[in-house]
């Protein structure tokens, strides 16, 4: 028995099927596509959008100003959308012990990452008013790091962080800039932290 069929504008349209005994028989089919009514009439289009992350076509700087930008609206469009920005960057193992912010802690889970920046010493970095680059490095090709001055919402609240941003080599995130840490300058955890 062999089987021949087009595909015409969304429609699966099988030619002819014929058997041992050479007979042929037509017959269509035909599906629709249209979003079922218990979806919003919006969904198609905002199914299409990428949430917002790394791209391929961003260099390792735009990276890092992407980032400042997200948690400078930090709460904008909903609250802390600029960290989940920052989560969709971060080049860490979930499943391993991580040292962006410095010691290694236990990052796998969403909610221990957005603590860590609504900690006394990241919190700067949330809505913050003013910054500035210090300076920038390129420690090797695929390594990049980024000393960043940060004036925070509250009065004398300023500090400066270390962005190290790595490109991915091999695997679905090749020729991705990821941010391997973001360390603040000083000893941000010497009281403890309960994350």
């Amino acid at each position: 028995m062999w089987l021949s069929s087009s595909i015409c504008g969304g429609q699966f349209i099988p030619n002819s099927v014929s058997g041992g005994g050479g007979r042929r028989s037509k017959f269509r089919l035909r599906a629709s596509a249209d979003v079922p009514d218990f979806l919003s009439a919006d969904w198609l289009e905002s199914r299409n959008k990428k949430p917002f992350g790394p791209r391929l076509n961003y260099s390792a700087e735009e990276a890092v100003s992407h980032q400042l930008d997200a948690l400078k609206y930090n709460d904008q469009p909903h609250q802390d959308y600029g960290i989940e920005v920052m989560y969709r960057f971060a080049g860490f193992d979930p499943f391993e012990r991580s040292t962006y912010f410095g010691p290694h802690f236990d990052l796998g889970q969403f909610e221990r990452f957005r603590r860590i920046f609504h900690h006394s010493s990241y919190r700067v970095l949330l809505g913050h008013k003013e910054r500035k680059i210090l300076s920038s490095l390129w420690v090797k090709e695929n390594h990049f790091k980024q000393r960043v001055w940060v004036r925070g919402t509250r009065p004398a609240e300023e500090e400066i962080f270390e962005f190290t941003m790595l490109q991915r080599l091999g695997g679905s995130w090749d020729g991705y800039w990821l941010t391997e840490s973001v360390h603040h300058d000083g000893d941000s955890f010497s009281g403890g932290m309960a994350y």
